[in-house]
């Protein structure tokens, strides 16, 4: 069963701002989607573990923070930055 992926507005607007700043577009769109792929898979072997049940995961050009609610089967993506 997957994991429903929700980025909040600041992690979309973070990314849109990336995006439209960011020399290789379609490479900032292939990891969104790539990223969005892995954590509906399998968030909880994705990326590393940081304080406060966040997590942070790496996808060149984009770093991400998240956050996983197992219970209701969400991710939230918190933040969105460039690597």
């Amino acid at each position: 069963m997957s994991f429903h992926v929700r980025w909040t507005r600041k992690a979309r607007n973070q990314l849109a701002d990336i995006w439209l700043s960011h020399p290789d577009r379609v490479g900032v769109t292939a990891a969104a989607h790539r990223i969005d792929t892995l954590l509906a898979r399998d968030p909880e072997n994705q990326g590393e573990s940081r304080p406060r049940n966040r997590r942070i995961m790496f996808d060149s050009p984009l770093v991400i923070i998240y956050r996983i609610d197992a219970v209701n089967r969400q991710v939230v993506v918190n933040n969105v930055r460039q690597f």
